[in-house]
């Protein structure tokens, strides 16, 4: 048994052997080569598409400024009250007693982009149109609006609401000092 396993062990080293050269460094064979290239060839990953760079197939819709901000487009003809979706608005509806109907989706639906009212911005081209209307309005308040939310700590303004508590929730949490003085968001060796 004792001789069994002497022969295994000098197995593996022979084996290792064979993968290592005498200077210690990796080596492999030509086969080993080929067969290892065959076993993980690399993949080609699929990149998703970028914003701006829509579906040619895509419907482009061209709203105004005013249409496009507009918090509550669909109206209640009994208690004009607001509503940011027609579906909203059925469902309200119900309360008056009025006819409703909630639109079924068809069972294909055709891709709608946006493009931003600003004529001289890169994305009003329809080749650049944004693929949804909570992006194009949130590109047309970044880029376009007046800026209503400013940090209480820092004094820095968000033209979007969502933009300014995210930033809120971390102004001043992650400052690092630098020897001369500046002030950085991100830690930096230098």
């Amino acid at each position: 048994m004792k001789g069994f396993m002497i022969q295994q062990h000098q197995l593996a080293e022979e084996n290792m052997s064979n993968l290592t050269s005498p200077s210690g460094e990796a080596s492999v064979s030509s086969n080993q080569l080929v067969s290892l290239a065959s076993a993980n060839p690399n993949p080609v990953k699929k990149k998703r598409s970028l914003p701006g760079n829509p579906d040619p197939d895509a419907e482009v819709i061209a709203l105004s400024p005013k249409t496009l901000m507009a918090t509550n487009r669909f109206v209640c003809e009994i208690c004009n009250k607001g509503f940011q979706r027609d579906q909203n608005l059925q469902l309200h509806r119900r309360g008056h007693n009025l006819p409703w109907k909630l639109k079924q989706r068809p069972k294909e639906v055709r891709k709608k982009v946006y493009i931003c009212p600003e004529v001289t911005c890169v994305h009003h081209d329809p080749s650049r149109a944004l693929g949804d209307l909570t992006g194009i309005k949130k590109h047309f308040s970044r880029k376009h609006g007046e800026k209503k939310w400013k940090c209480e700590r820092c004094s820095k303004k968000y033209a979007v609401q969502s933009d300014w508590k995210a930033h809120s929730k971390i102004c001043g949490t992650r400052e690092y000092r630098c020897d001369c003085g500046t002030l950085f968001s991100r830690y930096h060796r230098h």
